[in-house]
C-alpha cells in the first residue's frame, strides 16, 4: 500500500513542477534577452529545489530512515562543482537531492544531445540549464578526422551560461548501476563498485574544468536495503542511508588534454582508480558495521551525524 501511495505522490509532485517548468521554458524561449534567461533559470532552479524538498519530505513521512551523512566541509550554493558518485539505484539521485539541495546549486546531469528534441523532457532540461554533450562516435570520427575535437568545443559553447550561474554538474562515473551480475560481467577488480569510466569525467572536465572550484567525491550505501533499496525506500523500509562526502581539488591531476595528450591520459586513469580504490574500502567498513536501528533527519550541516 505505501508503495502504492508513495511512488503516486511522487509522480503527481513529479508533474506538477514540470508543467511549470516547462511553461517557463516557453517564456525563455519566446525571449531570448541574457538578462531575462537568467531569471526563467534561477526561477526554475528554484521549482528543482522544491521538487527535491517536497519528495523528501512526502518519503519521510513514511519512512523511519537513519541519515548517516559526514563530510562536506567548506560547500556553498555559490560554487561551482563537479560531483561524482557510485551508482546503486534511483534512489541515489533521490538522496544526492536531499543531502546537498541546501549546501551547493542544484545538481545538472550531462545529457545527449538528442534529448533536447524530446517533447516536454527536452524543454523542461534547457529551461533548468541541463548542459547538453554532442558526442561523435569513434566509426564517425574515423570517416569525418576533420570532425574531432568539435563535440568537446560544442559542449563547451553549451556550458557558457554556467561562467555566471553557480552550477554542479553531477556524473556517476561507472556509467550504469552496480550489481553483482554487473560485476562478474566486467570482472571489476572492486569488490563494491563497478571499474569506473574514465572518458565521461574527462570530458565533463575538459568542457568545464577551469569553472569548477573542487570535485565533490561521494559514496551512497543502503547497509539494510541494498538489494531493491528504491522500492524499500518507496515502501517505507528504508532502514539506513549511508552518505560520506570528500573535496578534491581541481589541479593539474584532472585538467589536461585527455583525448590528445596519451600520458596524460594514463596518468588520469591511474587517479580515478585511486579514487575508486579508496571509495571501495570505504564500503568495505561502512557494510561491516552493525546498522543502528535508529531514525534521523537529514542534516542542514557537514560533518553532523542525525539520529
Amino acid at each position: 500500500m505505501l508503495l502504492v501511495l508513495n511512488s503516486a505522490l511522487v509522480c503527481v509532485n513529479t508533474a506538477f513542477w514540470s508543467v511549470l517548468i516547462c511553461c517557463l521554458a516557453l517564456l525563455k524561449l519566446l525571449l531570448p534577452i541574457p538578462a531575462w534567461q537568467r531569471v526563467v533559470s534561477k526561477a526554475c532552479n528554484g521549482f528543482m529545489w522544491a521538487w527535491a524538498t517536497l519528495n523528501y519530505k512526502l518519503l519521510m513521512l513514511t519512512s523511519d530512515v537513519e541519515w548517516d551523512v559526514e563530510g562536506g566541509e567548506g560547500l556553498n550554493k555559490e560554487g561551482w562543482y563537479l560531483l561524482i558518485s557510485n551508482h546503486l539505484s534511483w534512489t541515489d539521485i533521490v538522496v544526492i537531492f536531499s543531502v546537498f539541495r541546501n549546501r551547493i546549486p542544484m545538481a545538472k546531469f550531462f545529457l545527449k544531445q538528442q534529448l533536447l528534441y524530446v517533447p516536454f523532457l527536452g524543454l523542461a532540461c534547457w529551461a533548468v540549464d541541463m548542459p547538453f554533450m554532442k558526442r561523435y562516435s569513434r566509426q564517425y570520427l574515423i570517416k569525418h578526422p576533420e570532425k574531432r575535437g568539435c563535440d568537446l568545443e560544442t559542449t563547451r559553447k553549451s556550458c557558457t551560461r554556467f561562467r555566471h550561474t553557480p552550477t554542479t554538474v553531477v556524473n556517476f562515473v561507472e556509467g550504469t548501476r552496480f550489481t553483482d551480475e554487473k560485476q562478474k560481467q566486467t570482472r571489476s577488480p572492486f569488490n563494491h563498485l563497478l571499474a569506473p569510466k574514465t572518458g565521461g569525467i574527462a570530458y565533463t572536465l575538459g568542457a568545464m574544468g577551469e569553472q569548477f572550484d573542487a570535485i565533490i567525491n561521494v559514496t551512497v550505501a543502503y547497509p539494510e536495503n541494498r538489494t531493491l533499496p528504491f522500492k524499500d525506500l518507496l515502501s517505507g523500509r528504508m532502514k539506513k542511508v549511508v552518505v560520506r562526502v570528500h573535496t578534491l581539488p581541481v589541479d593539474e591531476k584532472v585538467t589536461g588534454d585527455y583525448f590528445n595528450d596519451k600520458v596524460f591520459k594514463r596518468h588520469f586513469h591511474q587517479w580515478l582508480t585511486s579514487v575508486w580504490e579508496e571509495k571501495d574500502r570505504e564500503l568495505e567498513a561502512i557494510y561491516a558495521k552493525s546498522p543502528a536501528m535508529l531514525s534521523g533527519k537529514v542534516p542542514e550541516q557537514s560533518s553532523v551525524r542525525t539520529q
